[in-house]
């Protein structure tokens, strides 16, 4: 059965759902990360890395104590990166590291074969940083998340996050979106976020 991670977000007026694929590991050479996936980026016009698929190094202590093991996971990550060649800047206090034009990145051959060298070493993204790093939403755009997740569950995908009281949904919350009711409710849903096309909310 596949399933995806959910991240809820918005977008100016548009409320946009953003979801990354779940399964975890993957090559991350190609891939420029970005802080808390798509709905967190703090940035614009650059690459800010926030995320990563190597071994998780804490999470069993409250959230300060999982920001603190994440950002010290991104200084050796980005120890990393400078040891093969790419002149990375210290992780802020979220862990964040701004890396500069992700298209420019992608076509960098040194960055890929450093990204792929360095991937095992940057830790999961925990929880407190996903709500730090989330989009501040207005009172009319949390409605708009509560009723389309309220949607989606009457419509044949009982199993879609509700999002918390701020309007976004955190950690490795997953649904399977690839029933036909499920397909079947993304479409009945997805006037609620103005999304005329045929699909769910977002890509896995």
């Amino acid at each position: 059965m596949r399933t995806k991670r959910v991240l809820l977000a918005a977008a100016a007026s548009v409320v946009a759902f953003a979801l990354t694929g779940c399964g975890g590991g993957g090559d991350e050479g190609a891939q420029i990360p970005t802080a808390g996936d798509a709905s967190t980026s703090g940035t614009s016009g650059g690459a800010s890395a926030g995320t990563g698929t190597g071994t998780a190094t804490g999470g069993n202590g409250s959230g300060k104590d999982e920001v603190a093991v994440y950002v010290e996971g991104r200084r050796a990550w980005v120890k990393c990166l400078r040891e093969n060649g790419i002149d990375a800047p210290d992780p802020d206090a979220n862990g964040q590291v701004e890396l500069g034009d992700a298209g420019a990145l992608k076509k960098n051959p040194t960055f890929i074969k450093a990204s792929q060298k360095c991937a095992p070493l940057s830790p999961p993204v925990p929880k407190e940083i996903e709500r730090r790093l989330a989009p501040k939403l207005t009172p009319e755009q949390i409605r708009t998340q509560f009723a389309y997740a309220s949607c989606m569950q009457k419509n044949g995908a009982p199993d879609f996050p509700d999002p918390e009281p701020d309007g976004n949904v955190y950690g490795d919350v997953q649904w399977d979106s690839t029933t036909a009711a499920a397909k079947q409710a993304a479409r009945a849903c997805a006037p609620i976020i103005g999304d005329p096309v045929e699909q769910g909310p977002g890509k896995g």
